[in-house]
Order: structure tokens, then sequence, then C-alpha cells
């Protein structure tokens, strides 16, 4: 449901210690808790429509936010679903985000290897397999980061925007976006967006993935392309910001992180997830630097439950098919 919410949030921002934060709702799209994940499906559905593709097929981590999303995706638009996914089989209860997958109707496939990268080289050999099957699939890289699905997120920079003009006059100073960073896309979408703009604010991304280095290399090769699409500026090395967030690592909370999901909680009734969006916003006040700052909630919803689920020691629970609709 777009546009998303850009809400002042003084109570966050005092305890962090920021003198004025926005945040850009997207936990809000509207799409099955897909977060920032509706915007790049919406272009990537359109796509697979167009080329007349019977299954989406896609994959990623068992926790990937990405994975349920694409599975709604692919339901709406009356497409079968085939996710590769890192790894050996697990159960749906394994996290909330596959069980979401399944309960959408998803096909699963397993890689066999636990490293996320494993799904890229999978995802072409599926892709053949479901051709040999009779099969139409569009492919999707994992996170849908291509320029396809980050031009999603450069029509969220219009939007922005529109939405920060009278922010701007009321704070002063240019804003500073910080968002959180994995497959590149959204903060790609963000980038070539801020250029084409003239750059009314400064992007930022928190790095919650990989190395800051490696992320701007395939950031800014999405923006580019995604700029070169629609005939706009291309952005330059120095348009792409990122700052470590990774703390432990992929997938692991941190004590940082932690602190931070706690005072949104508790200060503005906002949910994080404790791998992309708490780490993003304990990072936030020293990516701003004292300048107003925008916090872009990326969602993330699921992934935020099955915290607050280890968190109180309980296990995770599948879908209960004999509950009744009083239940």
């Amino acid at each position: 449901m777009l546009p998303t919410p850009l809400v002042d949030a003084p109570r966050l921002a005092s305890v962090l210690g920021v003198a004025s934060l926005w945040v850009k709702r997207d936990d809000l799209t509207g799409f099955a808790a897909a977060g920032n994940k509706a915007r790049p499906l919406e272009l990537l559905l359109d796509d697979a429509l167009a080329g007349g593709a019977d299954t989406l097929l896609t994959g990623g981590a068992v926790a990937s936010n990405f994975v349920p999303a694409a599975a709604a995706a692919a339901a709406h638009a009356g497409l079968a679903c085939c996710l590769v996914l890192a790894g050996a089989p697990q159960p749906p209860q394994a996290h909330p985000n596959l069980a979401a997958a399944v309960a959408w109707g998803a096909e699963l496939s397993w890689t066999g290897d636990p490293d996320r990268s494993s799904v890229d080289a999978a995802l072409p050999r599926a892709a053949d397999r479901l051709v040999d099957q009779g099969r139409r699939p569009h492919l999707v890289p994992r996170g849908g980061a291509n320029a396809t699905g980050a031009s999603g997120y450069r029509l969220a920079a219009d939007e922005l925007l529109a939405q920060l003009a009278p922010v701007a006059q009321a704070d002063g100073g240019q804003p500073v976006v910080v968002v959180a960073t994995g497959s590149g896309g959204t903060l790609a979408g963000l980038v070539a967006g801020n250029v084409a703009l003239a750059r009314p604010f400064r992007v930022v991304g928190a790095s919650v993935s990989r190395g800051p280095e490696e992320v701007a290399r395939r950031v800014l090769q999405l923006a580019t392309e995604v700029a070169a699409r629609r005939g706009e500026p291309q952005p330059a090395p120095t348009d792409v910001c990122l700052v470590d967030a990774r703390g432990p690592g992929h997938g692991l909370p941190s004590a940082e992180g932690d602190r931070a999901a706690a005072l949104a909680l508790r200060t503005a009734g906002l949910v994080l997830d404790p791998v992309y969006t708490a780490k993003a916003l304990a990072a936030l006040p020293q990516a701003a630097g004292g300048a107003p700052a925008v916090f872009w909630h990326t969602g993330g919803l699921l992934d935020a439950v099955a915290g607050f689920l280890a968190d109180s020691g309980r296990r995770v629970n599948p879908v209960d098919h004999h509950a009744t609709e009083d239940s």
C-alpha cells in the first residue's frame, strides 16, 4: 500500500541521541508482511507475467525475508513458486519465514550446503529442470537484487523526496537516510534515485551481510544499471556510502542491535528484526553524524517474531491446521 508513511519519532530520536528522526514505514507496504520486498516484487512479477512465465523461481536462506514474500507474490499473481534453499531439508517450523512460504504453496528444494551463496549456483540448474518438465520459470536472484528489482526503490526515492520537503524546511540541513543493506537492491535503487533527483539527501547503507567494500561494488553496479535503463545520470563511487553493521556476523543478533530494537519498541512502537533493521538503527547515530535522520524501516516482521520466541525460550511452532475459526 503505497506511499508508505514518513513519521516523526521524537522520543526515539532523544534516546538515540540524534537531533531529529523520521521513520519511513516500508514495513507497512500492506503485502503479506513483505516489507521492503513488496516494491521490487511488483516489478519482478510484471516481468515474469510479460514473459509468459508460469513459475517464479528464486531462493535464499531458511530465514530469508524475500523467500515468503516471493511465495505470496507468486500466489497473488497466479504463478507457481519454486524456492531453492541453502542447507539440508528442514521442517516448516524451523523459522516463521519458511512456514509462511510453505503456507503460500511454495515448492522447496535444497542445496545441501549451508552457505547462502550455494543458492546462486543452484538456481540456474533448477531452472533447467523446470524447463525439462515443460514449465516456464522466471528466475529471480536472491533478494530480488537485480536491476528490475532495484528499480522499485528508484521510484521510492521520488516518494521520499515529496514527503521530505516539509521536513527538510523544518529541520534544516541535508537529511541522511539510513537503510539496512543485505543483497544491495534497496540501497542501489535509493542511490540511483538520489542521484537522479540531484542528491537532495545522503543515503547510507548499514551493511549487515558482507563487508562494506564488497557490498559497495555490487550496489554501484546495480545503481548504474538502474540509471542506464531510465536514461538518468550515472552514480559515482562516492554516492555509495556504507557502514559495517554486521556485529558478530550475518544472521546473528548483536548487543547494539538488541538495545536499539528495545528502544524502538518501547519509545516508538516499532518492531525491528535482529538481523537487519535492529542493526541498522544501532548504526544510525554514527551514520547521521548530527544531521536530520531518516530511518528506512524495511520490515522483517516474521524474523522479529522468531527473535521474540527465541528470547522467551519458547519453540517456534508450525501452523496449527486443527485450530477452529474462533481460536
